[in-house]
């Protein structure tokens, strides 16, 4: 039987790419959305992937959903927490509920994922976490420090996690992307872009692609020696 495979922020970019993998790998794939109804109808229209309206940041939405798509495909056996917004900003110019926007959602959603999971991944004696991180939580960035502090905070939520599911057959890693040419990046202004760039050693953007095949790696029945690990896909723009 196909394993349960759920992709959070699964219907646009980085995650859309996970989940087409996924299927592609023979897993049953469930996409997690939070708001924009039409991409997801063309997502699952394109894919035949079934996606589900779901507000990571809400601890009891995360529950409901997690419930339903576990009673409609199966157990949840791999949970890839991609789900992340953005609300930029220098520090004397954030507002507080920016900055717990970013937070509730990045790293709050990652909590509430996980919660809802974990258990029957160690009644099961198997599962498969990643968390999608950021080069911007390894290196900051200016403007961003709601979305450094909570992409960092999932690089070290990660490895603690890793250590308490280790013995329980449930490995989780992370994985911190660089620049990926996805809708986000493509609206910065050509000529910053082209900065961006330059400073990538290996002289282009990163595709969604790049990303979902570190994931296809990660969850891998074979992968069970690889957790607490940060993959850092980046073109060698920062060696961490």
């Amino acid at each position: 039987m196909a394993r349960v495979a759920v992709v959070t922020g699964g219907t646009r970019g980085i995650g859309e790419a996970i989940c087409k993998r996924l299927k592609e790998a023979g897993y049953t794939v469930a996409a997690i959305y939070g708001g924009n109804d039409a991409a997801a109808k063309t997502f699952t229209d394109a894919t035949g992937i079934p996606a589900y309206k779901v507000d990571v940041s809400d601890f009891g939405a995360c529950k409901a959903g997690m419930e339903k798509i576990a009673a409609e495909l199966g157990p949840i056996e791999v949970l890839v927490n991609n789900a992340g917004i953005t609300r930029d900003g220098t520090m004397h110019r954030m507002s507080h509920e920016n900055w717990q926007a970013v937070i509730d959602t990045n790293l709050g959603g990652c909590f509430n994922m996980s919660r809802c999971v974990i258990d029957g991944m160690r009644e099961r004696g198997f599962g498969r976490i990643v968390n999608i991180g950021s080069i911007n939580g390894q290196a900051g960035q200016y403007g961003q420090v709601n979305y450094a502090a909570a992409k960092s905070g999932i690089h070290g939520f990660t490895k603690a996690l890793a250590q308490e599911g280790a013995a329980r057959g449930i490995t989780v890693n992370a994985i911190a992307p660089g620049y990926v040419d996805t809708e986000m990046v493509r609206a910065v202004p050509p000529d910053v872009l082209e900065k961006i760039i330059a400073r990538i050693p290996a002289g282009r953007l990163g595709s969604a692609d790049d990303i979902a095949r570190g994931v296809l790696f990660l969850v891998a029945d074979a992968a069970d020696f690889v957790t607490g690990a940060t993959l850092s896909i980046n073109g060698g723009q920062h060696m961490y």
